[in-house]
């Protein structure tokens, strides 16, 4: 058996650490076509989801995925996202979180290995630029 990539632990770290904070934790997300998320909500390819307690129902944060139902314009929606399309997770208030190679893959870096992570989505659904860090 394969060892578990510690991505999906942080994330639930820099989730739980956000919510014990009292801030938003926001997931960006590289959208690929395992992801079940709002279509018309992606913008190049990403899209930002806020994962607190109160703006989602039923939230199961695995090794493997992280599922949850929302709100979008009014209409409950159910989001399944890979735990390998995580690119960020942080905190919408200060910008702190952590950031992840593109293209990991249960663990294993792709040929993008050495690039430095995509910028965090800007405009209305990230107000604050994130300050994070890039876990390899």
């Amino acid at each position: 058996m394969e060892p578990v990539t510690t991505k999906p632990y942080l994330v639930r770290a820099i989730h739980e650490w956000c919510s014990d904070q009292g801030y938003t934790p926001y997931l960006a997300v590289r959208v690929s076509p395992a992801a079940r998320v709002p279509v018309e909500y992606v913008k190049d390819g990403q899209i930002v989801l806020n994962v607190s307690h109160s703006a989602t129902h039923g939230l199961l944060m695995d090794n493997v995925w992280i599922r949850f139902s929302a709100r979008f314009n009014g209409a409950s929606r159910a989001i399944e996202v890979p735990v390998d399309d995580v690119v960020a997770i942080y905190a919408r208030e200060t910008g702190e979180g952590m950031s992840f190679v593109p293209g990991e893959v249960n663990g294993s870096a792709g040929s993008d290995a050495n690039e430095p992570p995509p910028e965090p989505p800007s405009g209305p659904t990230a107000p604050t630029r994130p300050k994070l860090q890039v876990v390899k």
